[in-house]
């Protein structure tokens, strides 16, 4: 499918381009729209859904640079550089960021939050997530929540979506949404957030921890997540998981030298330099 190039924004009062602090300018529309496959369109619903189901089935999560001490960059040309130009993947904030700047630059209302991870479990404040305006209505879109979220879901206490095969409720109390998973013990709670906009340096502050910090699950073992109707896949150290919406669940443990193989078959290619340092990190993690 053909990119198509987006309007280019303006500035209401002088009628000139408009950039902010997020540096959304920066971004190949044309290059991203095409990665994942979809058309430049005027904002809806339907619009959105598509986008995100898009990016989530097109680009992978995957921590292998905070593994190997890379800590990844949160500038939006060195994250198209990495999940737009190459086939690689990221993690919340990269994907987060350039799902954001991409729903701008198309011209979505666009407000970057952060949220709990597992409240219920005394998780961090970690994850990156968006909620976006279109048609009058607020949305949770969350591209970068791993093998989680397929489509936007409204911002409605009680709203229930069928995120790829498993049912996600968000609910709201005291301020705050939790994202919940349906599971043969009930509702369990994946994050918990509030409504208020973050901003860059924020990012760069969750991002030291999460890609440093040695009690970071990202820093400890090799983390890739692929969701698609029906099927979750999972790279787990060297350990493949496949899960259904029955709750069938298939684990098998891959030999260290079957993991780059593996994760091309997730579509994370890697160069000869960045296999050599996986290997060398998940030895070191053994």
């Amino acid at each position: 499918m053909t990119a198509q190039t987006a309007p280019a924004r303006t500035d209401a009062a002088a009628g000139t381009p408009s950039t902010d602090e997020w540096g959304i300018d920066a971004l190949d529309l044309d290059a991203y729209l095409a990665r994942i496959g979809r058309p430049a369109e005027p904002p809806s619903l339907r619009a959105l859904t598509a986008l995100h189901e898009a990016h989530v089935l097109t680009i992978p999560f995957e921590n292998v640079d905070p593994l190997t001490g890379r800590s990844p960059s949160l500038d939006l040309d060195a994250i198209q550089a990495k999940l737009v130009a190459r086939d690689r993947g990221g993690y919340c904030y990269e994907h987060s960021l350039l799902f954001a700047a991409a729903l701008e630059r198309l011209g979505y209302g666009v407000t970057r939050l952060t949220a709990r991870v597992q409240p219920h479990r005394n998780g961090p404040r970690s994850h990156m997530n968006l909620l976006v305006t279109v048609d009058g209505a607020s949305y949770l879109a969350d591209v970068g929540f791993g093998a989680g979220v397929l489509h936007p879901m409204p911002l409605e206490d009680g709203a229930v979506v069928d995120q790829a095969g498993w049912e996600n409720r968000l609910s709201h109390h005291d301020g705050f949404w939790t994202l919940e998973k349906r599971t043969a013990d009930g509702w369990e709670p994946l994050h918990a957030f509030d409504e208020t906009p973050q901003r860059p340096i924020d990012y760069e502050v969750f991002n030291h921890y999460v890609a440093t910090h040695p009690k970071s699950p990202f820093t400890g073992g090799l983390i890739v997540m692929r969701l698609e109707p029906g099927v979750s896949r999972k790279l787990l150290g060297r350990k493949r998981v496949v899960e259904r919406p029955d709750g069938s669940k298939e684990e098998t443990e891959l030999d260290p030298g079957d993991v780059v193989d593996e994760l091309r078959r997730m579509d994370v290619v890697l160069t000869g330099d960045e296999a050599a340092a996986l290997a060398d990190a998940m030895k070191a993690a053994d």
